[in-house]
Parts: C-alpha cells; sequence; structure tokens
C-alpha cells in the first residue's frame, strides 16, 4: 500500500507541476504579446493615422465634387424652371416688372403733361354770400 501512496503522490505531484509550468508559460506568453503591442502599438497608431489622413483628403474631394455637381444640377434647374414660369406668366397676359415699370413711367409723363395743360384759375374772392329768397315771400 504505501508503493500505491508513493505512486499517487508522485503522479499528483508530476502533474501539480505540469500545470504550474503551464500557468507559468502562459503568463509569458501574455507578457510577450502585451510586449510586442507595446513596440508595434506606435506603429501600428500611427499607419492608422496616416490612413485616416488619406481617408479624410478622399472624403474632402469627393464631397467637394458632389457639391459641385449639386450646385451645377440646381443652377441650371433653376433657370430653366425660371423660363418655364416667365413663358407661362406671358401666355396669361401677366405683364414683365420692365414692362410695368415701363408702363408706370408713361402714366407719370403723362400726367405731366395734363398739369401743363390745365389752365391756371385762381378762385374767386368771395364777395357777400348771397341768401337764398323764399319764392313765396317775393313781391312783384
Amino acid at each position: 500500500m504505501e508503493t500505491e501512496t508513493k505512486t499517487e503522490t508522485g503522479s499528483t505531484k508530476k502533474l501539480q507541476d505540469e500545470l504550474v509550468e503551464s500557468a507559468h508559460r502562459i503568463w509569458l506568453a501574455g507578457l510577450g504579446a502585451l510586449a510586442a503591442a507595446e513596440q508595434e502599438g506606435a506603429k501600428v497608431f500611427n499607419r492608422l493615422v496616416d490612413r485616416g489622413k488619406d481617408m479624410e483628403t478622399k472624403g474632402k474631394q469627393q464631397y467637394e465634387e458632389a457639391r459641385s455637381r449639386a450646385e451645377s444640377a440646381w443652377s441650371g434647374m433653376g433657370e430653366k424652371m425660371d423660363e418655364k414660369l416667365t413663358a407661362a406668366l406671358h401666355r396669361l397676359g401677366v405683364p414683365t416688372r420692365e414692362e410695368i415699370r415701363d408702363l408706370t413711367q408713361k402714366v407719370e409723363e403723362l400726367n405731366a403733361k395734363i398739369e401743363q395743360l390745365r389752365p391756371r384759375v385762381t378762385p374767386a374772392t368771395p364777395t357777400t354770400p348771397v341768401t337764398p329768397v323764399d319764392p313765396t315771400k317775393v313781391t312783384v
């Protein structure tokens, strides 16, 4: 029995040693990963920053191109809309701003000419007021 106990104790001890060794190796692997991350981390970070700058530049260029295309499309659409609206208003007989301005100027000129042609009459000075006479009281 004593031999069995020594064998069991020996195998248990061996198993414990293997577990301790395995845990120690895992610990060392973690430390190695941390050291590699520290060393490579700065390089990776700098590469990511450079890539981010490139993406930002490309994004700004794409944004400017899209904005420029949208502005030119909107401008063209606005001009076409103005033309269509003006044509529709003309068909309905609505005068343009310029036509209204011309007509207003002509009316002002005509009013000025009318004022020049009016006789300049000064109002008469009032005399003693005439009182109306009652026709029933008139004697002939």
